[in-house]
Formats: C-alpha cells, sequence, structure tokens
C-alpha cells in the first residue's frame, strides 16, 4: 500500500501549507533532509485550537490537535517533496511543545496523537526520535506546536 492509498483509507486530504505569519519559512532542506517548521493546532474552521493542556484543553483533545498537526505537516511535506511523498524515507524527529498548566505531566501522550499517525501513514519510515515539552505558551495561544525533521531520497 503506498502513502496516498494509506492516506486515502484513513480519509485523509493534505492541503498545501499556509503562508508564514513571520520572519521564517514553511521548511527547508539540505542534503535529504527536510526541516519543517512548527505547526500549530488548528480548528476546522482554520482559526487557532487555542488553550492550556490541564486548563482548558483535556489530554484527549490534545492527542487530537497534535494527530491534526500530523495532517498538516505532510501537507508541507508533500510541498517540500515537490508532491511525491513517495520520496519519505524516514521520518527521523519530532518536536513537540505543549502549552500547559505546571502540573500538566502528559505532554508525552498529547504528542501520540502525531506520532502514531505518521506510523500509520508512513510504516516502519514512519517511526522517529522524539521530544516532547511543556511549555508555558505557543504562538497566538495555541495548545500544541509540532516541527518535524524528514530524510528524503
Amino acid at each position: 500500500m503506498t502513502v496516498y492509498d494509506k492516506l486515502k483509507s484513513l480519509n485523509i486530504t493534505l492541503s498545501p501549507p499556509a503562508a508564514p505569519v513571520a520572519a521564517y519559512v514553511m521548511y527547508v532542506q539540505t542534503g535529504n533532509l527536510v526541516f519543517i517548521s512548527g505547526h500549530i493546532a488548528k480548528n476546522a474552521d482554520g482559526s487557532v485550537n487555542a488553550g492550556q493542556l490541564g486548563k482548558e484543553i483535556t489530554t484527549e483533545q490534545g492527542t487530537a490537535a497534535a494527530r491534526a498537526i500530523a495532517i498538516d505537516l505532510m501537507g508541507t511535506l508533500q510541498e517540500a517533496c515537490g508532491g511525491d511523498l513517495g520520496r519519505v524515507k524516514r521520518v527521523v524527529k519530532l518536536m513537540s511543545l505543549v502549552n500547559s498548566t505546571p502540573g500538566f505531566t502528559d505532554q508525552h501522550i498529547v504528542t501520540n496523537g502525531a506520532s502514531e499517525l505518521l506510523g500509520e501513514v508512513f510504516g516502519d519510515a514512519g517511526k522517529h526520535a522524539r521530544s516532547a515539552f511543556g511549555v508555558a505558551q505557543n504562538p497566538r495561544g495555541a495548545c500544541v506546536e509540532i516541527e518535524m525533521i524528514v530524510e528524503v531520497a
């Protein structure tokens, strides 16, 4: 099953990346590595999914937000790969920043929303190293922000 077959079976449609809202680019490729800038959690209408885990946002809601971010990251990755996700050799690393209260300690569970989807879509090539941090705030109040490094052919 190709990556696109898997996306179709999961009823996932990838969108082109949004334009950056500050002084950066959405991705940079150096050699065979693509570094994808942090993507923040958004609601279905495109508004920011804002709030803190452990306060307004539950672990389950945060996990769903991380999964949605993984879909956005794959859309950016598809553009970086010239429209061909078949070029992906390996998802190397994710870094997840979870907007959370001082007592919230399930950042790793929230980030599983992204990690598990990447594993489903890319199989063994989707297994990656990862960091998940609790932070006092994310841009625009987003509940989660995730960046990704990918090896491509």
